[in-house]
């Protein structure tokens, strides 16, 4: 049996969840999410705690247990407290903007790189403009928008200029060996 997919899900006191048929909503005060679940799994609200049970001993319906909880677990923590993700942005003249929903960065290209943030995440810049915070109810539209702005300008391998996550470290390649 699944380790991860036994464990029930705690259901703070701010969050509402509504169970219609294999269709999970969850609301809270961050936001609204919605999921459908696969039909090897079945999800109930027991003692103010959601339980996943599968319904079939197949290959799949044991690896959908797992994920389904995990996926419904970050609903709930999303709405209730949200996920951040936080880039840097490493290099001589490069910095960020945020200009309504889109991120403004110059990061050594001949013109200025737009990028619209999808809805329900939101980006903020602090003063220095070399650090991007996001913010979102959504684990995975999170981490799909920070992978895009990263994949503007990956970090370079020998000087490291680029943009990366925080906390990321880099390994630096040795640039060319001069001439004996």
């Amino acid at each position: 049996m699944s380790r991860i997919g036994k464990k029930p899900i705690d259901i703070p006191d701010s969050v509402n969840i509504r169970l219609d048929g294999g269709a999970i909503n969850v609301k809270g005060p961050k936001g609204e999410l919605g999921w459908i679940c696969p039909r090897s799994v079945n999800v109930s609200v027991e003692d103010n705690k959601l339980v996943v049970k599968r319904t079939e001993e197949t290959k799949a319906g044991r690896s959908l247990h797992g994920l389904s909880r995990s996926l419904i677990s970050n609903m709930v923590t999303g709405v209730s407290k949200g996920y951040e993700r936080v880039l840097e942005i490493t290099g001589v003249g490069y910095r960020a903007q945020v200009q309504g929903s889109k991120v403004v960065m110059t990061l050594g290209y001949s013109h200025p790189v737009e990028y619209q943030l999808p809805e329900g995440i939101s980006a903020s810049v602090d003063q220095k403009q070399t650090t991007i915070t996001l913010k979102g109810v959504d684990k995975q539209k999170l981490g799909q928008t920070a992978a895009n702005l990263r994949e503007l300008r990956k970090p370079d391998i020998y000087k490291g200029k680029g943009v990366r996550y925080a906390g990321e470290r880099i390994k630096l390649k040795v640039g060319k060996a001069g001439k004996k």
